[in-house]
């Protein structure tokens, strides 16, 4: 079975940092795109980042949503199966739950797996 597990949230004032983890486990044969998401209050999970697989074909491309480009950075240990995020300049309007999110090719195919889930509170 697989699963992600993601760690790393938690209480900082405006302007400080964070940083995540996520480590993907089970059998599997492949990691595609892994990312972030996150899910305020009263709103719709949006996509944070998200990278590519780092293989021949792809660089380990990165996206970004606008409002956190220069503050976020995502990467990825392909021998670990572990993407991260490390936010810095945290504002208010980054509280939210986070989820790491990947698709995984497991016995039966591709599949898209979620984490559990990291508070982020931003507060003074």
């Amino acid at each position: 079975q697989v699963q992600l597990v993601d760690s790393g949230g938690g209480l900082v004032q405006p302007g400080g940092s964070l940083r995540f983890s996520c480590a993907a486990s089970g059998r599997f044969s492949f990691i595609n795109v892994m990312g972030w998401y996150r899910q305020a209050p009263v709103k719709e999970r949006e996509l944070v980042a998200t990278i590519t697989s780092d293989d021949i074909t792809t660089d380990g491309s990165t996206n970004y949503r606008d409002s956190v480009k220069g503050r976020f950075t995502i990467s990825r240990d392909n021998a670990k199966n572990t993407v991260f995020l490390q936010m810095n300049s945290l504002q208010q309007e980054d509280k939210a739950v986070y989820y790491c999110n990947a698709e995984i090719l497991g016995p039966h195919g591709f599949d898209d797996y979620w984490g559990q889930g990291t508070q982020v509170t931003v507060s003074s």
